[in-house]
């Protein structure tokens, strides 16, 4: 694998990377299609992937000979593709290269079962249809974007597939299993290549306030590329300043024996700047929360994967950037004291079903249902932002960039187009 310094330009970094395996006379497959997975989570700014990134990208494989290039993303909840692409920059790019933009949401779905956790997802019937079925066929690069994840240590490659998962079919098992769900994942679906867009890295998590930046940014100026996901995620993590035993979803990867998990056995070409540019960075969050915020986290069980980190960081983000509001309680997880709930007044959020299932009916009962919001599952982004705006004062409207009218126009078309995003209500 190759690590290449951007300093100078952009376009020569991305070219090297792929000259390094061959080029595109190399990478190609029989049908000439490329499609590029990018990493379009949200519309926050430093979220996604990089738009010059992909345009560069995008423009390597157009010079060379590929027929059709497709970008390919189904990003959070709460949120659906159509829109973030728009807000990123990323239709731009497709607009001005001639590549095709596809939102997995409003694709159809495929079951697919995961043998270690003995359970069905559903993927896009896209991605199944081009990138498993027909794998000889197609060129798949993975285009993620260098961060840390609150909820998974780091999001790289691997981790960047989850977005091949429809989104009602991510809430169960986002909890503590959620490492084998990615790691059960890559044993189906593997890019051919793997392209990590390291500009700038995330501290503090992958979806950081805007009033952090200055905490949260840490310029890198290089991109991580192979052929190998493990072993690019690997080196990407290291940078970062994590070993693979600290990210469980590399470990889990590490045992299936696909692809190369010990990094003194990876060739990494530039390797001098793995050592000059390596950082000491953090998943864990700022822990910015409204004075006034009160928290009751369950002691048998409070999985950082799903109902912990997942709210945490919804409201450290309406706190810092839109002014939310605390004096309300939030409860969470399996295990918090009875006697603890029965002294609570006022308003209270419920995150996730272990606690809506051991206090929820309680509390509608007590306090009244008007000052309960609940998010149900393990992570049900949706109902966390609803319920959240709802607590802390903040009108979803804000949450959507520019105009709040052009914003409906495009649920409106994502809507005729089919999608399947668990969507917030805007009012």
């Amino acid at each position: 694998m190759v690590l290449e310094d951007v300093t100078e330009s952009l376009s020569d970094a991305v070219r090297r990377c792929f000259e390094q395996f061959g080029g595109a006379r190399a990478l190609l497959k029989p049908s000439r299609d490329v499609y590029i997975k990018v990493n379009a989570v949200d519309l926050k700014e430093y979220s996604y992937t990089d738009p010059e990134v992909l345009r560069h990208v995008i423009l390597y494989f157009k010079e060379r000979g590929s027929r059709s290039i497709y970008v390919i993303e189904n990003c959070t909840q709460a949120n659906f593709t159509r829109l973030v692409f728009l807000a990123t920059g990323i239709t731009d790019v497709c607009r001005q290269t001639g590549a095709q933009p596809v939102y997995l949401d409003e694709t159809g779905s495929a079951p697919v079962f995961l043998e270690t956790l003995e359970e069905f997802i559903d993927i896009s019937d896209f991605v199944y249809e081009r990138l498993v079925l027909n794998r000889a066929q197609n060129l798949y690069i993975s285009l993620p974007k260098l961060k840390t994840h609150s909820m998974s240590q780091v999001t790289l490659s691997i981790k960047n597939q989850f977005g091949f998962v429809h989104q009602f079919s991510r809430i169960a098992d986002h909890n503590y299993r959620l490492h084998r769900k990615f790691a059960d994942i890559y044993r189906h679906i593997r890019p051919d290549f793997s392209l990590i867009d390291g500009l700038v890295a995330t501290n503090h998590g992958h979806y950081i306030a805007c009033g952090n930046h200055d905490q949260c940014i840490v310029p890198m100026n290089l991109l991580i590329a192979g052929q190998d996901p493990l072993a690019v995620d690997v080196v990407g993590a290291e940078l970062m300043g994590y070993a693979v035993q600290d990210v469980e979803h590399l470990r889990l990867c590490r045992e299936t024996g696909i692809g190369t998990g010990d990094i003194r056995k990876i060739d990494v070409i530039n390797k001098n700047l793995l050592k000059e540019r390596r950082k000491e960075l953090t998943h864990e969050l700022l822990d910015d929360f409204p004075s006034n915020l009160k928290f009751l986290r369950g002691k048998e069980r409070c999985c950082k994967e799903g109902c912990r980190r997942n709210t945490e960081t919804v409201i450290e983000v309406l706190h810092r950037d839109h002014g939310g509001k605390g004096g309300f309680t939030v409860i969470m997880g399996k295990g918090i004291s009875s006697d603890d709930v029965r002294m609570l007044t006022g308003r209270v959020h419920i995150a996730g079903s272990c606690a809506i299932q051991e206090h929820g009916i309680d509390l509608v009962k007590r306090l009244g249902r008007n000052n309960v919001t609940m998010s149900h599952g393990c992570n049900n982004l949706a109902e966390t932002v609803e319920g959240l705006c709802c607590q802390m004062k903040v009108s979803p409207l804000k949450l959507v960039p520019g105009s709040p009218l052009s914003a409906l126009a495009q649920l409106a078309k994502a809507r005729l187009k089919g999608t399947k995003a668990n969507i917030t209500p805007v009012f």
